[in-house]
């Protein structure tokens, strides 16, 4: 099979990237947001033990929807430092009546609005699963652009990147070694942490890789 060409892939990724945000920005994504309202209650041992080891200061979530996870971080860290984006304005909407403490802003991954190392850390939640290979290359590169030492991902875990099929969607859900796709792509990654979490722990039995910039 012939590869595609530079053009020929900018297109096919601004496609599926269009595809994907508009699906998560509408009624689809409405549903996701009312199903998982409790998710992210029983995490705060997870957060408080990480920030408590590395002392991570201002921190960003990409895709952080109710606030399920910068709702354990936002009493640890100094006012006004936890920052979180989506594309799901109804989402964020909420957020900010909830959690007046997060600044929030509606924007898409690929394109992250901020400056290079804005942020000690940069986290995704079960995000990245929801990128499909043409962009994914592009996400992880904005995550670690805006990123000064810190990128954290907790996703579902397979050897290879594996489509799954998920609630009647094409190429909405992919498992996949992110760890090591970080690295591939920007070597100078170091993994700190790598580890499992579970269910009783408040997790869906996903994989989380910690990974710290080089000096």
């Amino acid at each position: 099979m012939n590869e595609l060409s530079s053009p020929d892939r900018d297109r096919l990724e601004a496609t599926e990237a269009l595809r994907l945000e508009q699906l998560w920005r509408g009624g689809f994504g409405d549903e996701y947001t009312s199903r998982n309202r409790s998710a992210g209650e029983h995490r705060s041992p997870f957060w408080r033990s990480l920030q408590t080891r590395y002392r991570f200061q201002r921190v960003l979530e990409v895709g952080c929807n109710l606030g399920g996870n910068v709702q354990w971080l936002t009493p640890l860290l100094p006012p006004r430092e936890t920052f979180g984006i989506d594309v799901n304005l109804r989402a964020l909407v909420e957020l900010r009546r909830t959690m007046p403490g997060v600044n929030v802003v509606c924007t898409q991954a690929r394109a992250l609005p901020f400056r290079d190392e804005s942020f000690d850390t940069v986290f995704t939640i079960g995000v990245l699963i929801h990128q499909p290979p043409e962009t994914l290359p592009t996400v992880m590169a904005e995550i670690v652009r805006c990123s000064r030492r810190f990128v954290l991902c907790v996703e579902y875990f397979a050897p290879e990147l594996t489509e799954v099929a998920y609630r009647g969607q094409t190429r909405a859900l992919f498992k996949g070694d992110f760890g090591r796709i970080y690295r591939d792509l920007v070597p100078s990654l170091a993994i700190r942490e790598q580890g499992s979490l579970s269910r009783d722990q408040g997790w869906d039995d996903v994989t989380y890789w910690l990974l710290e910039k080089s000096a």
